[in-house]
């Protein structure tokens, strides 16, 4: 049984970040990365909302990737544990099961992939 969630459209999002990190370069502004991610999506017909607000809880998604992927764009210096539980509490909140966390300031992309806590099963972890 394949244990890795939405393989194939996170390696799609995947590889729309590493096109646009190569066109911009790691010192651009996070709405910069944000609008050429947008016209990317656009031009591969993959779906997604921009700036999605979860209900009633005043938290916004920088992206949510055909109504399963929670994206959520960073420039900045380090990503630090509070990046990790604000992606982590996306999930929570809106019940989606993946988050992609990527920091675009890294001299290489490296796109984080962050599970939902109540997704993952404890015989996973025997």
């Amino acid at each position: 049984m394949d244990k890795i969630i939405y393989k194939d459209l996170s390696f799609k999002i995947s590889g729309v970040c590493f096109a646009v990190h190569n066109k911009i370069g790691r010192y651009g502004r996070e709405k910069q990365y944000c609008d050429l991610l947008e016209q990317e999506f656009k031009k591969l017909n993959i779906p997604y909302i921009r700036e999605f607000n979860i209900t009633n809880t005043g938290n916004q998604l920088d992206f949510l990737i055909d109504n399963k992927i929670v994206l959520e764009i960073k420039a900045k210096s380090l990503i630090t544990r509070d990046d990790y539980y604000q992606v982590q509490r996306y999930l929570q909140c809106s019940g989606y099961k993946l988050g992609l966390l990527v920091n675009f300031r890294n001299r290489y992309l490296k796109p984080i992939r962050i599970v939902r806590i109540d997704t993952i099963h404890k015989s996973e972890f025997k």
